[in-house]
């Protein structure tokens, strides 16, 4: 179990680089040709620059908690209210990431219309997509993990 565990781990870690590479070089760049290309809206250069950061942050510690439920699998434990915890937390992380694009949407259009590239709009429509069925998909496990761990309890209570 703790090999696959480790591999899950470890892309774990790949998926975190790109994004850390991206808040370092990519997003600064971003704000600043947001407000070169909108000098009337330049102003909003900086609130779309903190829900940027603030994106990544969340994904982040999804990340973190998606690292403590495969512990948790390591140590045989996933059938606990921990992993629940960690799966609602999942959820809430995608939920807070997909409600940050779609309040920055409006920008993105904005991007998308002054630079000619309706592709913004389809990378911000398709991220807030993937958050959506995160969330979905960590709500279904959730549920799922519950009833497993109710029905352990009344089988530990019966015998």
């Amino acid at each position: 179990m703790k090999r696959e565990t480790l591999f899950l781990k470890v892309t774990l870690v790949i998926m975190a680089l790109p994004i850390l590479a991206l808040c370092i070089f990519v997003v600064p760049q971003i704000a600043e040709f947001f407000a070169e290309l909108a000098p009337k809206w330049s102003f909003l250069q900086y609130p779309f620059l903190v829900g940027l950061y603030a994106g990544a942050l969340i994904y982040f510690v999804a990340l973190y908690q998606t690292m403590k439920l495969l512990t948790y699998i390591d140590r045989n434990t996933a059938f606990s209210e921990a992993s629940v915890s960690v799966l609602k937390k999942i959820k809430l992380c995608a939920v807070s990431i997909g409600t940050i694009y779609v309040l920055f949407m409006p920008l993105l259009f904005m991007m998308g219309d002054a630079d000619d590239a309706p592709g913004i709009i389809v990378i911000g429509l398709g991220i807030i997509f993937g958050c959506v069925v995160i969330a979905v998909f960590a709500a279904v496990l959730q549920k799922l993990l519950q009833n497993a761990i109710d029905i352990k309890s009344e089988n530990d209570l019966t015998v």
